[in-house]
């Protein structure tokens, strides 16, 4: 990489306002794993100044949320080769929760011949939009975070719990879209608005979802990159403001029994390059050829891809009817219970809401394979099928396990070209290896029912 000497000429402005007068005491360069983990390397912003090479070994990305390792044979696996990394500054923002004045930079990840590492996350999405950008076309996506601020857990032994709120008692039932429940948690709200503020990022809303101690906050559209990164960001953010009130916050898809899960609801729409409008109308102000063609995309591919978009066993047991979570790939106008939501707006913002995703997943994995899908309609010119005008909840033909899952991803060859050979190679192995460690474990379940009785 480039020597960093004039790196502060280069950073947005809300990092410079962040910095002011004070001394810069360290530099985070980060990237995200495969699993969506925060990794790099933290060094002293004099240090930082001097570099001229980063590097992070490759194996990083076969790695399981458990630590371990899978075992992919490819060119050169056995020598552990190191990636190179490079800041992409326009990422640099505050980290605000520090004791010491810190900036957190993500880093664009190639190989010394300069080429991108396909098994990188940030790199996938950046391919798929490449594609797009073949067609004249450019994405524009906004993302809905949904998660739960919960009671400190200390033991995985157990339930999780509600965290206590400002009138000193536990949330007991759902009230979606409450304000007083919003209220109950505003010490924490208002940190994370205040932490968002330094780090530059707009929010467009926070509400109450329909769980107990469930937040949604929703991003304002644009560039799928970007808006990966805030995502990226935003996790950590959460974290750290749920932290400073003796709480957590958690990002699982399903952490509660008889709570609903935890999505991150995509909207998508496609402008063309050229002319600036929206793909998905027509000159006469109707829905186009190329919306029909996206969602019959999102239709017929988004199976093959589950995977990615529901990435642990747990996953799963978010996918259950009548508690706000699709579990179909139906489309419906202004219909929350198909997986496929085409919500009320103006022509000019006619988009197409992708409800499948769990808030585990990997931000840029899942944004890349839902507009793969997509992109795999406009050129298939995929029909949907007829628009379900009714409860959708109990037409579930979503795969019901990681394993089902796995194995359509396995097979569908012409996704794995559009988002890489080689990382669908190494996701797939670090997917199995993860779900043949759960198979290892044994549940309370099975103590409470099995132990004694049979």
């Amino acid at each position: 990489m480039s020597n960093n000497k004039n790196w502060l000429e280069r950073i947005p402005q809300h990092a410079i306002d962040y910095i002011g007068k004070n001394k810069i005491e360290e530099i985070q360069c980060i990237i995200s794993d495969t699993s969506g983990i925060a990794r790099g390397k933290a060094m002293p912003a004099s240090k930082f100044s001097k570099s001229s090479e980063m590097y992070l070994p490759e194996v990083i990305f076969n790695q399981t949320i458990t630590g371990h390792y899978a075992d992919i044979e490819y060119a050169d696996w056995m020598t552990e080769p190191d990636s190179v990394l490079t800041p992409d500054f326009n990422t640099a923002s505050a980290a605000p929760w520090s004791e010491d004045t810190t900036i957190q930079i993500i880093h664009n990840v190639h190989t010394r011949a300069g080429e991108p590492v396909p098994q990188v996350p940030r790199n996938v999405l950046k391919r798929v939009i490449g594609f797009y950008d073949k067609l004249g076309l450019k994405p524009v996506i906004a993302p809905e975070m949904e998660f739960y601020l919960i009671a400190r857990n200390l033991d995985p032994a157990i339930p999780i719990e509600p965290p206590t709120g400002r009138s000193g008692r536990k949330a007991a039932a759902s009230q979606p879209y409450s304000m007083s429940a919003v209220d109950e948690y505003s010490p924490i709200i208002d940190d994370i608005y205040n932490f968002a503020e330094t780090q530059g990022f707009e929010i467009d809303g926070i509400t109450q979802e329909g769980g107990a101690g469930q937040i949604e906050i929703n991003l304002d559209h644009g560039d799928p990159v970007e808006l990966a990164d805030q995502v990226f960001f935003f996790k950590r953010l959460i974290r750290e403001a749920a932290l400073r009130h003796d709480c957590f916050a958690t990002f699982m898809a399903k952490p509660m029994q008889n709570q609903p899960g935890s999505a991150m609801h995509v909207h998508h729409s496609l402008v063309d390059k050229k002319t600036g409008k929206n793909i998905f109308v027509n000159d006469a102000g109707e829905d186009s050829a190329e919306f029909y063609h996206f969602i019959g995309g999102l239709q017929n591919h988004l199976p093959s891809v589950i995977a990615i978009l529901a990435p642990y066993v747990n996953s799963y047991r978010r996918y259950v009817p009548d508690f706000s979570a699709p579990t179909n790939l139906n489309w419906g106008r202004d219909n929350r219970t198909t997986g496929i939501r085409i919500p009320v707006s103006s022509k000019d913002s006619r988009r197409v809401e992708n409800r499948i995703l769990g808030m585990d997943c990997n931000p840029y994995l899942g944004i890349a394979a839902s507009l793969a899908c997509g992109l795999l309609g406009l050129k298939q010119k995929c029909e949907p099928q007829p628009e379900m005008t009714k409860d959708a909840y109990h037409t579930g033909n979503l795969p019901r396990s990681l394993r089902e899952a796995l194995d359509l991803f396995e097979s569908a060859k012409e996704m794995q070209t559009i988002l890489d050979p080689k990382f669908s190679e190494i996701y797939l192995a670090v997917k199995k290896l993860e779900h043949s460690e759960y198979l290892h474990v044994i549940s309370p379940w099975e103590r409470e029912h099995l132990l004694l009785n049979v």
